[in-house]
């Protein structure tokens, strides 16, 4: 009899970045009112989250909105249909992650304890091994010089 390729999870299936910044949230709030260390912010300093916080969620908007305007996936485990350069993407390689990272600092500011940023620096790294590298290996194979000539001229993050 032979053995059937099924595998472990469907490509449909795999977890999107957002379950993972989800995650991460859940993460820092146990670790703030489990183990919240140390108070390193009390109000009205803690407010200074809302800017990292706000700047995220524009990052990831603008973003959103210039793969629409392509007509291109936002998911990282489907082929780009081109190769975005523009807006945010002039500043960063990976607006959509970078503005993850700085949800979850503000966050972490406004937690206004110690605990939580052991998130943010876990999270990035899990963003560049799980999300990142696979990605930009796609563009490479997809877009050859132009996504190289890109590479050289706009940083991974900021």
């Amino acid at each position: 009899m032979p053995e059937s390729k099924i595998p472990a999870r469907p490509a449909g299936k795999k977890p999107l970045p957002p379950t993972y910044l989800f995650s991460a949230i859940l993460g820092m709030a146990i670790l703030h009112f489990l183990f919240p260390v140390r108070t390193i912010l009390r109000f009205p300093l803690i407010l200074t989250g809302l800017l990292p916080f706000a700047l995220g969620a524009y990052l990831n908007m603008a973003a959103d909105r210039l793969f629409k305007q392509a007509d291109t996936t936002v998911k990282p485990y489907e082929e780009s249909s081109s190769l975005i350069k523009g807006g945010v993407f002039r500043i960063s390689r990976n607006p959509m992650y970078l503005g993850f990272i700085l949800i979850l600092a503000g966050l972490a500011l406004m937690a206004g304890t110690l605990s939580p940023w052991l998130v943010v620096p876990a999270f990035a790294v899990v963003m560049e091994f799980v999300f990142i590298r696979p990605e930009e290996r796609m563009l490479e194979e997809t877009f050859g010089d132009a996504w190289r000539d890109y590479r050289a001229g706009v940083r991974k993050w900021i």
